[in-house]
């Protein structure tokens, strides 16, 4: 009975997806005077056998849908919390389509950012869970913009965090999505924010007067004392073991993959930092990256650096699409048992970096691979620094200051008019 079943399954599949044809060649057969038994392939044994390799009563195969969810953000000054973001939300779905809100809406709703749209477009393209960007995304998730998502871009959910997002009147900035039944929310990531790392920054200029100037330690690095303590803040972020794991990519090298290596601080993680990843791993089939660590950075940069303590660089690079592996607190030189140890067949460094001091007695730290014909130079794609984007949020918080003065400034002139005008 099992092999009869089979034989004639065909046919069901036919009367299946093919109601009408078979239908037709039913009626066909009957008028024949050929018997159901006879038509169901065991008298017409070739029949079926034509039909089935012409493919007409193939079985369809019903892929699963993939779902698609998009979440938006200004993603200025660009952190683990970012990345957790986007992890949490690609976990929801299939495909993650991320918004990047345009410099004027957010000029609008919070202030000016510290990098452009195109440095922000570069950080989020750059990171491993990101399937889809759209520039110059709204703010606000409006009517227009909603349909766009769903019926454009084939959105199923629009996700974000548990965090309220307030628009300047007060309301929802994700009401309507809400309203649809197309809303899923993730878990904020608790120690850090954009505002956090600011605070950071600002925090270590020694006052509101020598900010840009040579009295300003965030500018120039003072080499004197420059030990963690002197940092402006520590960072209530705890790393587990279980968010490394999150965050890597759980392989290996290969047994003859070419291991390409690049080493820094990675502070502030920027456009610059994504590029020039994206370059190195160009050069072979594994990239791993040497992370410094905070005394490191410190002794040869001064404070306030780093800004990013050891372990949220660490996530901020492993977040990154290019890198395949990590040292934790990489050697500030790096030596032949290195090399050996991880099998590495390129150094690399950029031509844009940060100016570091050596220290009293320090020698090249690329020494060793220089000697045996395995370093090479690469030119940084852009011209972005760690200071530079220090020095941007200095600027911007001076501009921010002297506006509030300017316009406490005017109203103060206000009032005191009114009280003359009231007064005569």
């Amino acid at each position: 009975m099992a092999m009869e079943y089979e034989s004639n399954n065909w046919i069901w599949d036919g009367v299946y997806y093919c109601p009408h044809l078979f239908g037709g060649l039913m009626l066909t057969a009957a008028l024949l005077g050929l018997s159901a038994t006879y038509f169901g392939g065991i008298g017409l044994f070739p029949l079926s056998y034509v039909w089935s390799d012409l493919g007409i009563f193939h079985k369809k195969k019903r892929e699963k849908k993939r779902i698609r969810v998009y979440m938006d953000g200004c993603f200025d000054l660009m952190h683990y919390g970012h990345a957790n973001a986007l992890r949490q939300a690609k976990a929801l779905g299939d495909e993650l389509v991320v918004g990047v809100v345009s410099d004027e809406e957010i000029i609008a709703n919070k202030g000016p950012p510290v990098l452009a749209m195109e440095e922000r477009l570069a950080l989020v393209s750059g990171l491993k869970w990101v399937d889809q960007v759209i520039a110059n995304a709204p703010y606000a998730i409006t009517e227009q913009f909603m349909s766009s998502l769903f019926n454009e871009h084939k959105i199923d959910y629009i996700i974000h965090g548990d965090d309220p997002c307030l628009l300047p009147d007060g309301t929802d900035a994700y009401a309507l999505a809400k309203k649809a039944g197309r809303y899923k929310q993730i878990k904020r990531t608790e120690g850090v924010s954009s505002t956090d790392i600011v605070g950071r920054i600002l925090s270590s200029v020694k006052d509101t007067k020598g900010v840009g100037d040579n009295n300003s330690t965030l500018l120039n690095g003072d080499l004197g004392e420059k030990h963690q303590s002197q940092r402006g803040q520590i960072a209530q972020f705890l790393l587990t073991s279980r968010r490394i794991v999150q965050f890597s990519n759980g392989q290996g090298p290969g047994p003859n993959a070419r291991v390409v290596y690049i080493d820094g601080a990675f502070d502030l993680f920027h456009a610059g930092h994504v590029e020039i990843l994206k370059r190195a791993r160009q050069l072979g089939d594994f990239l791993l990256v040497g992370i410094h660590t905070d005394q490191i950075v410190s002794e040869h940069r001064g404070t306030p650096y780093p800004v990013m303590h050891l372990h949220e660089r660490n996530l901020s690079v492993l977040a990154c699409r290019y890198v395949d592996e990590v040292i934790i607190g990489a050697p500030w030189e790096v030596t032949k048992d290195m090399i050996t140890t991880f099998n590495i067949s390129l150094v690399v460094h950029g031509t844009v970096a940060e100016s570091n001091t050596l220290l009293a007695g320090e020698t090249d730290p690329y020494a060793v691979p220089k000697s045996m014909g395995i370093f090479r130079l690469l030119e940084s794609p852009k011209r972005i620094t760690t200071s530079s984007v220090a020095q941007r949020i200095v600027a911007n918080h001076e501009a921010y200051m002297k506006r509030n003065a300017k316009k406490l400034q005017s109203e103060k002139k206000y009032y005191e008019e009114k009280t003359y005008v009231a007064g005569d």
